[in-house]
């Protein structure tokens, strides 16, 4: 959610000369994430998102936004993607893909209560349970082969004691059993900033642009990695047993997956250590951007192997 592009009021215009809109009244980039470039479009029909996409394939891009329109359809607080006068879901800006959503009401937080998480682990659960109707597939991208040549990447930049933790991890990764888990849609970025509220009350789940599908305890521990733990990295009991018993309000988790609980957490935790490493190590040049901390889930990571 980065400004890559740069977008003038005049090209603007010409986009939304596409989609039943009304005419513009204002527009802001959105300098939080690092993916895409993302603004905020006011015009005379209402308040928009505009996301003009840097790096996705035009077929991955049906999938997350049929995906969030599929969602919007089921009750799922998902922005509903506008359809331009073709009827067609994605336009284009600059020569590149885009697309125009709803920008919905609420805002993310910092730090959560337990309420908070509480919500946040029933909107995923029913997530979960709705995702299981969409019939469309998308491999994730970001998978143990996707860690395993990132830290190949990240070798030559790393200092001794980051490297040792990384492959030792990833060795344990590799010798552990995931397969015959429940697997579904999964939005594999559910983090404190892509969720809106009212108070308590979840009022948007945004930036599918990680949907893919996956084991669900996954989606489960990337989320609870970010929602309930402390500044040292450590899990908060509270705050899980608060998400847990959202979730499985909604869906009750297997033994299997209980069984896998710490391995999962610990997974998600080194997909997100590299992924900040790689985007701290090799960064794009962007007109606005967020680079987040990759220290961060090397304390969870570490955290994690001594938690459990």
């Amino acid at each position: 959610m980065s400004v890559y592009t740069s977008v003038e009021k005049e090209e603007l215009e010409a986009f939304l000369a596409d989609y039943s809109v009304g005419g513009l009244l204002g527009y802001e980039g959105i300098s939080d994430g690092i993916e895409n470039t993302n603004y905020f479009v006011d015009t005379v029909e209402a308040r928009w998102v505009l996301t003009i996409f840097e790096h996705h394939t035009t077929e991955e891009l049906g999938f997350f936004l049929e995906l969030m329109e599929f969602l919007a359809q089921h009750q799922i607080p998902s922005a509903l993607p506008k359809r331009n006068r073709s009827g067609v879901i994605l336009g284009q800006i600059k020569n590149k893909p885009a697309a125009l959503v709803q920008r919905l009401n609420g805002k993310s937080i910092q730090l959560a209560t337990l309420a908070q998480c509480r919500a946040v682990g029933r909107a995923l659960g029913q997530f979960h349970v709705v995702g299981q109707k969409y019939q469309q597939r998308r491999p994730n991208d970001r998978d143990l082969v996707w860690c395993d040549n990132t830290a190949s990447k990240l070798n030559g930049v790393l200092d001794e004691e980051r490297k040792k933790l990384l492959q030792d991890e990833l060795h344990h990764q590799h010798h552990a059993d995931h397969s015959g888990l429940p697997s579904g849609i999964v939005h594999c970025d559910l983090f404190r900033d892509n969720v809106l509220f009212e108070n308590t009350e979840v009022t948007g789940l945004i930036d599918f642009y990680y949907a893919c599908t996956d084991v669900l305890l996954f989606d489960i521990a990337v989320t609870v990695n970010d929602w309930c733990s402390a500044e040292n990295g450590l899990l908060v009991p509270s705050l899980v047993q608060a998400f847990l018993g959202g979730y499985e309000a909604k869906r009750s988790l297997l033994q299997e997956e209980r069984n896998q609980w710490w391995s999962m957490l610990r997974l998600a935790a080194l997909r997100f250590w590299l992924s900040r490493l790689k985007d701290r190590a090799f960064p794009r040049e962007g007109e606005l951007t967020h680079l987040k901390n990759p220290d961060f889930f090397r304390d969870v990571l570490v955290a994690r192997r001594g938690e459990q």
